[in-house]
């Protein structure tokens, strides 16, 4: 292990704090970088037409020659899905276990990234010896095999960040976690813990997967005609459940969809997902089988599970469709925001014949340890300081107050913002100031392109529409030679308007007229002058404001 006096320790968020997804953390020990996964967030509603949101890593980039690695806990997209933007600007190693990266990989190619990269496979008896620190792992339970928490060895004690975990004590042999390796860590002295806060505010246990194994396999056994189970792809766990109950039912799995290079093949290619030779057939073979002697089972990442139900449910899928007697188990966990839609689905699928199980056990069970699991990770690790992450500002508090029961003092926590940095030195946590830190928006094959005041202009043109206003103008003459042309589009139905837009063009004329019988003028004043007299007009008569586009042509 390594020596060294360690001078300065600085732990900083990029993102999963205030908020879900886009976990991204960075540990500087005396200059040395060491970032902590990488991930994506879904849009928010309010983010019109943006398809993925990943943190600013603008310090990276800026400090790149101090970046020893990128370290991976699991293969889920709020910890992997920035990978790929961040290799482009930067070029260092990525260590994970077996799973992860080779989910990452995939990641990289969806993402259609090009350039090189170096991938270390790593397991949990592997210790990574830095200049600065040493980097050693340890298994926890979480929906996904391969997941890791990470320990970085200073001089100081260890930096311990958990990743997503739960503990589950009839966890299979995939998922088990090493109880007695965190032990060993916390006895050897914690400086500081990172842990997951997703479920800080549930009090006593997260469900055991052996509930919702017998749950499931029960609605198996009872369903009288086909199952169809929705799932995201990367809930491996969930999908096991699938597999197991429907070989112990005698029934058939037949896969939605297209699976290239996700999750799923990944994991059957890898041995972590387990199936009994012949339990799945082609979809184009269910019409073979008596129908209790079918599984479908619907899978896909973000929202896709529940939008491939939802067109079952429309009859517009192209392989299989709702009808009476169907059994749909919504096994997937629901995305945060997602309810609404979750909930409009359910009621599809009953109008569609279908009887939905979304029960506290298939459609409730957490990946994420409640807080007598949190209180049992901060007992093990025993930490001199306490840092909660993963989670909107209210979870971070509650597990906060989990702390605070375990014993912590009120100066050994720190609640994070994006972007601060909390500096451990000479037996204080502190705040030692801010880096650049927020969102980097990913719309189509733009990256970052798109930034508020895209954002503000989309959210107007959502709201009250837009009106282009076009004239043609004879500068020499000082006349106006066409127009002024009014075009609506999401502000007013033009055929039950018209007078309204009569008047509107009126006045538009009335503004041009006027700034061109001048001795001087300018578009841009002309231009100004249209939009301040439609705004006033169009929000008298009808209380909206659309916004206005003059376009202003010469001949």
């Amino acid at each position: 292990m390594n020596n060294r006096k360690n001078e300065s320790i600085k732990i900083t968020a990029l993102g999963g704090v205030g908020e879900f997804g886009k976990n991204m953390y960075l540990v500087e020990v005396d200059g040395d970088i060491f970032v902590l996964d990488s991930g994506l967030m879904i849009p928010e509603n309010e983010m019109f037409g943006i398809d993925i949101v990943i943190p600013d890593f603008t310090y990276l980039i800026h400090n790149k020659e101090r970046v020893k690695g990128i370290f991976l806990t699991h293969g889920h997209e709020d910890h992997i899905g920035a990978l790929s933007y961040i290799l482009r600007e930067i070029n260092v190693p990525v260590y994970g276990t077996k799973l992860t990266l080779a989910l990452a990989k995939a990641k990289l190619k969806e993402q259609e990234y090009k350039g090189q990269f170096n991938f270390i496979e790593i397991h949990s008896n592997n210790k990574i010896e830095f200049p600065s620190a040493d980097v050693s792992f340890f298994h926890t339970t979480h929906s996904i095999p391969d997941s890791v928490g990470i320990c970085i060895h200073t001089s100081e004690g260890s930096i311990v960040y958990t990743g997503d975990f739960k503990f589950d004590q009839a966890a299979s042999s995939l998922y088990k976690p090493e109880i007695g390796k965190m032990a060993k860590i916390g006895e050897e002295g914690v400086l500081c813990l990172l842990s997951d806060s997703t479920e800080a505010e549930k009090p006593g246990y997260t469900q055991s997967e052996a509930q919702v194994v017998s749950q499931v396999t029960d609605a198996f056994h009872n369903a009288p005609g086909r199952i169809i189970a929705a799932s995201f792809a990367s809930d491996l766990i969930r999908i096991q459940h699938v597999f197991d109950a429907a070989y112990q039912s005698g029934r058939k799995v037949a896969v939605a969809g297209k699976f290239s290079q996700t999750a799923f093949d990944i994991a059957l290619k890898l041995g972590y997902l387990h199936a009994q030779d012949e339990l799945i057939i082609p979809m184009s073979q269910i019409t073979e089988y008596p129908d209790d002697e079918v599984v479908i089972l619907a899978t896909g990442s973000q929202g896709e599970p529940i939008e491939v139900l939802q067109k079952m449910a429309k009859q517009m899928h192209k392989q299989i469709n709702i009808k009476q007697g169907d059994t749909v188990m919504l096994t997937a966990s629901p995305l945060r925001g997602s309810e609404v839609f979750i909930f409009k689905t359910v009621d599809m699928l009953y109008r569609a014949g279908a009887n939905v199980i979304t029960g506290k056990g298939a459609f409730k069970t957490s990946s994420h340890g409640s807080q007598e699991e949190l209180k049992f990770m901060i007992n093990l690790m025993k930490p001199k300081f306490f840092i909660p992450v993963h989670g909107e500002y209210r979870m971070l508090k509650a597990h906060a107050k989990v702390a605070l029961e375990c014993g912590l003092m009120q100066e050994q926590i720190f609640i994070p913002e994006k972007g601060e940095i909390a500096e451990i030195k000479e037996g204080r946590i502190r705040p030692a100031g801010r880096i650049l830190s927020g969102n980097i928006l990913i719309d189509g094959s733009g990256i970052g392109d798109v930034g508020n005041i895209v954002l503000r202009d989309r959210k107007l043109l959502s709201q009250d529409g837009i009106l282009l206003v076009v004239v043609t103008l004879n500068k020499k003459e000082k006349v106006i030679s066409a127009g002024p042309e009014i075009i609506s589009r999401g502000f007013v139905y033009v055929r039950e308007s018209e007078q309204l837009l009569v008047e509107a063009t009126k006045k538009v004329r009335e503004v041009v007229e006027k700034s061109i019988s001048k001795e001087t003028f300018d578009w841009s004043g002309i231009k100004q002058d249209m939009r301040d007299v439609l705004n006033q007009y169009l929000y008298e008569k009808t209380k909206r404001r659309p916004m206005i586009l003059p376009i202003i042509m010469e001949v």
